[in-house]
């Protein structure tokens, strides 16, 4: 839904008129909050509603994130004295704990997007159509790369951690170059997967344990380069008698589509 809501501003208006303030817990059920923090990125902002962050985006102004907003959302947008609880801390560490999202409004698939996307460990990323294959739509990559596009709380649901099937980078809501940025402030090693892309190399696996992996994770770190072996799909894999790893799970009829 776009536009900015008549209703509500008038809403706003009588509350303003009262002789007495509104309650707070009945505003904030009406209106969203913005706040600028301190995170990974230049001049962050935050909206947030009383069941959760809503919005969050880099680079704007207060004009602007407010404009943005009042496009999406159907609220009025209103200062906020402090930022939710647990919202630096998951911006500094990269991982969301027990921070409430409020992401009414998304399709049932942006959502399982979502979700997917936010399982992805810090320091890791995942091919497009592996997060096809965990929100149940395993035919549904290009989807996939349009719904992360919509994502209304980058860097909370990081979508900067999936990446192209032949391992390249791919597009992010705040530019290429802050992709890269943010997964190397997570170590991944972008140069390296840069690499075994230009070589087709998609998997790599330990021919001590049989176990095959995407490059970024974490037991695929751990394999002595004098026993890692590479891939350029999980059918090679398979014919050379591997295995798919248990916790990144390249598993699936088509990892890596054209």
């Amino acid at each position: 839904m776009s536009g900015i809501d008549p209703a509500s501003d008038a809403l706003l208006e009588g509350l303003a008129g009262l002789a007495a303030d509104a309650p707070p817990a009945l505003l904030d059920r009406i209106a969203a909050r913005r706040v600028e923090v301190d995170g990974p990125l230049e001049r962050l902002r935050v909206a947030f509603t009383d069941r959760g962050v809503a919005y969050l985006r880099a680079g704007l102004d207060e004009e602007e994130f407010t404009a943005a907003f009042r496009e999406r959302f159907a609220r009025p947008l209103l200062p906020a004295d402090a930022p939710p609880a647990g919202l630096v801390p998951a911006l500094r560490t990269g991982r969301l704990g027990d921070l409430p999202l409020d992401l009414r409004g998304l399709s049932g698939f942006e959502a399982a997007v979502l979700r997917a996307a936010a399982t992805i460990p810090r320091g890791q990323t995942r091919p497009y159509a592996w997060v096809a294959r965990r929100a149940g739509r395993p035919k549904a990559v290009r989807a996939v790369g349009s719904a992360l596009g919509r994502n209304p709380v980058p860097l909370l649901i990081p979508c900067h951690r999936v990446t192209r099937s032949d391992g390249s980078l791919g597009e992010y809501v705040f530019g290429a170059a802050a992709k890269e940025r943010l997964l190397r402030a997570e170590d991944v090693d972008v140069d390296e997967v840069a690499g075994m892309a230009r070589r087709g190399v998609r998997l790599v696996g330990s021919d001590t344990t049989g176990i095959v992996c995407f490059p970024t994770c974490a037991d695929a770190r751990r394999i002595a380069p004098s026993h890692r072996r590479g891939f350029r799909d999980l059918a090679a894999a398979r014919a050379a008698g591997y295995r798919p790893c248990r916790h990144c799970r390249p598993e699936g009829p088509d990892p890596f589509p054209a």
